[in-house]
């Protein structure tokens, strides 16, 4: 491997360790602040890992925040901040969850129709805030935070029982989805099931490299993120980026509540898991936009959710986790933006090595022609 290539491959990999490191010791601060064992929360967690059947909840969680992650990163490649990823994926999964309990086709068309329903439904919402952008020059920040709570108020109107609703008790649900629509999982005997749907996580994330790094499309979507006028002058549309970064970006974030609803609630209800898509903006950021540093990031914080329960059985907070995830990203951003200045120092010394040896040896080249000319 090339020097160069060595380089990116420790300036790509500093970043994430940094901020795991930070993170790992501020949270043995706070621990030591509150008179508790720096060590032993994190032990607990990590004996945790070892069990197959938090293996299986640890996988089937990861999924939903990858996918969640992956829709945040296709925003963040074009300098966009999709905020609203978690509303996209709510409402989505709302909206699959309807027509899964109203329409019953074969097995074979039930699950594409659901899935292009929750996409359909993501890209949708997150539409708008393109549209916005492009034709209002309003931020996507702003419009997505508003989308959210939109999001939210269409969601409590569709549960009412003059509507979708189906009241079950207390909860409000949209009714059990038909049996054609749900996933079969991968049995792991006592362990239980891992979601079917990891499988779309897994082609998902293929996808999203493939399309990035070996298409036209990739290129142009990556150049309008670095420089809109550059892209512009190459004759790549800004506005036609931008918006299509926003489509697909919902529609990732559409399919992010899938793994869970087509693989073990099969209905949408008071339940069903909440602010997903936040995380994914933490985890996009640990992961830096790549579909392995996101797999491995997804994987780290679903670790955390899956095994801090077992810290209340020993007189610690589970809370710890919380505020490990809530380091984490604080540190993120500060590591990356403390590697990326050691990097750009590393390369300006090295270019000014280079001209310099450029002009020793331009010099000695001139001395050699004058000693020849005489």
């Amino acid at each position: 491997m090339k020097k160069f290539d060595k380089e990116r491959v420790l300036l790509a990999v500093a970043g994430p360790v940094i901020a795991l490191a930070v993170a790992f010791v501020l949270s043995a601060i706070v621990l030591i602040a509150s008179g508790k064992n720096p060590v032993e929360p994190f032990a607990l967690m990590f004996e945790q890992a070892g069990f197959s059947d938090i293996q299986v909840l640890i996988v089937n969680q990861a999924s939903m925040y990858y996918i969640a992650a992956l829709a945040v990163a296709i925003g963040f490649r074009m300098n966009l901040f999709n905020i609203g990823v978690d509303g996209q994926y709510q409402l989505a999964a709302m909206m699959a969850a309807i027509v899964g309990a109203h329409a019953n086709l074969p097995a074979a068309l039930q699950i594409p129709l659901l899935l292009l329903t929750a996409a359909l439904t993501g890209a949708f919402w997150s539409g708008i805030a393109g549209v916005l952008k492009i034709t209002r020059g309003v931020s996507e920040v702003v419009a997505t935070i508003m989308l959210n709570s939109i999001a939210t108020a269409v969601i409590g109107y569709l549960w009412l029982p003059d509507v979708f609703g189906v009241k079950i008790g207390n909860n409000n649900t949209t009714g059990e989805m038909h049996e054609s629509g749900w996933v079969p999982g991968i049995d792991m005997g006592a362990a239980g099931e891992i979601y079917g749907l990891v499988i779309l996580a897994v082609v998902l994330g293929i996808g999203y490299w493939l399309v990035l790094n070996r298409t036209r499309f990739g290129f142009d979507l990556r150049a309008s993120g670095a420089s809109e006028s550059a892209a512009a002058a190459s004759g790549v549309s800004p506005k036609r980026m931008v918006l299509t970064a926003m489509l697909l970006s919902g529609g990732l974030a559409g399919l992010a509540g899938l793994p869970i609803l087509l693989g073990d609630t099969h209905t949408y209800s008071l339940n069903f898991p909440t602010g997903i898509g936040f995380l994914g903006i933490g985890i996009a950021l640990l992961g830096r936009n790549s579909p392995v540093g996101i797999a491995f990031a997804a994987l780290l914080w679903a670790w955390l959710d899956k095994a801090s329960p077992e810290l209340d059985f020993h007189g610690y907070d589970k809370e710890i986790a919380v505020i490990m995830q809530g380091l984490i990203v604080l540190a993120v951003v500060v590591s990356y933006e403390a590697v990326r200045e050691w990097g750009l120092r590393r390369q300006q010394r090295r270019v000014g090595a280079e001209l310099a040896a450029g002009h020793v040896l331009g010099a000695t080249d001139n001395t050699e022609k004058e000693v020849a000319g005489r």
